[in-house]
């Protein structure tokens, strides 16, 4: 009896791993009724659709089959111009946009500077599947957002002879590439040369810069230097395809309202979106958008994949397999039925059945509390091991060094989930290019900003707790305090005091005019206070800060609208033998100070330019980068200065 139990274990595993993985397959794609159901050699599967009334209703899944200028036809998001090269369960792949600019030697001579968006499709964002590439020898490229307020991304490609060059690698020396932020719906790019290419004209006339799926394009060397733009272009827009992610957001999420998904399907949440897709139920096939989309699978016609060699019986999402009367065994398996020996046999048959059932049961009990076990011994192993890459034993020996127990907080991965809903959705009160921050309630009841950070370099712990350290010590009224840390996350997690009253950037473009406070008195005391916090941070602490992404948008403003200067993220520790610090360039268009950006020498000098472009904001209400400028007064710090030159500073005055 025991060897027949182990048999039955070592089989019913392997077809439940089966089944669990049928469950996960693609299901058939099923266009609406009475819909077209293709474009060319591409299926369109509903929610998506080809024409009216053939998409899902509320979202931005209409689709446009150009038979008319294409042969054979090709299909487009909406009524636009990116073409769509194929449709799955969650993402789609559309074509890609290249910018470029071709010098000769008396300079710049052609060129194509371009834009994606797809925020006005609110169920489509760029994948961070994709990756920004720049070709060229002489050549640099940002990537930024709608407002362009914020580098989201960009890289150098430089060289200076042919031989540099190697196939097959952006590592910088005539391509690079770089990342982009998760839920991005518009990009701008902005490509430019250092010398227009006059030092490298020889064999490299142009530089590119475009988006595409990590993987798609491969850099030929010096063949993709010296090609001609027309023909460089074409091959990058017919081999470089763009990744959207794509989710239905117009109902919310599966439990808060009601979802799009038919019966016998499932809704779940996607992570990262506030959107939910459906999928087919164990059992079943179709499309679950549908009504009536998700069949169920007859299992006895598809041997191959749910085996049986008895009698098989289909039932609703799923299928019974047995020996045949007679017999007793694994009828899921090749001789798996063994015959029945014996005028007993039918009593030994059913006390055999009684004890693999019992003694199923207490395996899969046995299995299932050795799994729970394991799992938190993993997870707390997990938790003291991110604590240790952190540098939390460091902090807890300064900590304890400088006795400063009162001044920083050690909290618990417990403690800040239930402080924020497990980090929920609605508990989101502000993103950047270092984060996410979220609005908690600690169990004292204290309401606290709490600042879940991107992933960082591991060997920079000591660097980070000893900043940290010096943070705590930073008491001034108008800078944010910092309560405390998490390092038991992947990446540490800040604890600020919370300030509730939104920021300057919002009060100055979203409410000017409407707000009784804003008087030029208050503006003037505003502006006093938020350098009176950076001359506290340049000159009055033990270790000096240059905060490097001073804006508006950083300012943030209390109940009684007091100025506190918030986000340290890109801040830097000043050695005091130190006049300039050289470092990666980082702020945000429209602040960032010019002479930073050419020499990547920081100072002190770098917040001051970046607050005269706030104080700007101020006086003239106008936004640091303004679309509704011509070009050469595009920025606010150019277009301030001209109109006090040609005496038009009243004019500019809000």
């Amino acid at each position: 009896m025991l060897l027949y139990f182990m048999l039955f274990l070592f089989n019913i595993v392997p077809l439940t791993m089966a089944l669990g993985t049928l469950e996960g397959a693609t299901t058939n794609s099923i266009a609406k009724p009475g819909c077209q159901t293709k474009c060319g050699d591409i299926t369109v599967p509903y929610p998506f659709g080809i024409g009216t009334n053939c998409s899902l209703e509320g979202v931005s899944f209409n689709l446009t089959c150009d038979d008319t200028n294409y042969d054979p036809p090709k299909l487009f998001i909406g009524d636009g111009n990116l073409q769509v090269y194929n449709i799955s369960d969650s993402e789609l792949r559309i074509s890609t946009i290249v910018s470029y600019q071709c010098y000769n030697q008396s300079g710049y001579v052609d060129g194509y500077t371009s834009y994606t968006s797809v925020s006005n499709l609110g169920d489509f964002t760029f994948s961070s599947k994709n990756k920004f590439t720049v070709v060229g020898c002489d050549d640099y490229a940002l990537i930024s957002d709608v407002y362009d307020e914020y580098f989201s991304g960009g890289c150098f490609a430089l060289c200076r002879e042919e031989g540099e060059v190697a196939n097959g690698e952006c590592s910088g020396i005539g391509c690079c590439q770089s990342s982009i932020p998760k839920n991005l719906t518009y990009y701008n790019v902005t490509l430019d040369s250092l010398n227009d290419h006059s030092n490298v004209i020889s064999f490299n006339e142009c530089g590119y810069g475009f988006l595409g799926e990590e993987g798609s394009f491969e850099f030929r060397g010096v063949s993709d230097l010296s090609a001609n733009s027309s023909e460089f272009v074409s091959r990058i827009e017919s081999t470089t395809p763009i990744v959207l992610d794509w989710v239905i957001k117009h109902n919310g999420s599966c439990i808060s309202k009601v979802n799009e998904c038919q019966g016998d399907s499932l809704c779940y949440d996607v992570q990262g979106f506030d959107g939910y897709r459906c999928n087919c139920t164990k059992g079943y096939e179709g499309n679950p958008y549908l009504d009536q989309g998700c069949q169920d699978i007859d299992e006895c016609k598809d041997h191959e994949t749910f085996p049986c060699y008895g009698n098989c019986i289909n039932t609703v999402g799923s299928y019974n397999c047995t020996c045949p009367p007679g017999y007793f065994g694994h009828a899921n398996i090749s001789d798996g039925c063994q015959p029945v020996a014996g005028k007993d046999s039918k009593f030994r048959s059913t006390i055999f059945m009684i004890a693999i059932v019992f003694g199923l049961f207490a395996t899969l009990s046995g299995i299932v509390g050795i799994c729970f076990g394991i799992r938190r011994r993993k997870l707390i192993k997990l938790r003291e091991k991110f604590f240790e890459q952190n540098g939390g034993v460091l902090l807890k020996q300064k900590i304890k060094s400088q006795g400063s127990h009162e001044a920083m907080t050690l909290f618990t991965t417990e403690q800040l989930r239930k402080a924020t809903d497990n980090y929920s959705q609605e508990n989101i009160v502000g993103k950047g290019g270092y984060g996410v921050v979220y609005k908690g309630v600690l169990s004292d009841k204290r309401v606290v900003a709490i600042k879940k950070s991107k992933l960082v370099d591991a060997s920079q712990a000591e660097q980070f707790i000893n900043e940290v350290m010096i943070l705590t010590q930073v008491i001034h009224r108008n800078v944010v305090k910092l309560l405390g840390c998490c390092l038991e996350e992947e990446v540490p997690v800040l604890v600020y005091e919370f300030i509730s009253n939104n920021t300057l950037f919002h009060h100055i473009h979203h409410k000017l005019g409407g707000v009784h406070w804003l008087s030029w008195e208050n503006r003037l005391r505003v502006a006093t206070e938020a350098a009176s916090a950076l001359g506290y941070l340049h000159s009055e602490i033990t270790m000096p800060i240059i905060h490097r992404d001073v804006k508006s948008t950083n300012i943030l403003l209390d109940e009684n609208y007091t100025a506190k200067i918030a986000d340290f993220g890109a801040s830097r520790l000043v050695p005091l033998d130190h006049e300039q610090v050289p470092t990666l360039i980082q702020g945000t268009l429209g602040y960032l100070d010019p002479e930073y950006f050419n020499s990547s020498q920081l100072t002190e000098k770098s917040d001051v330019y970046s607050f005269g472009v706030v104080l700007a904001e101020l006086i003239t209400g106008k936004k640091p980068i303004g679309a509704d400028r011509i070009n050469e007064e595009k920025s606010l710090a150019t277009y301030f200065i001209k109109s006090i030159k040609e005496n038009r500073l009243f004019e500019v005055v809000t």
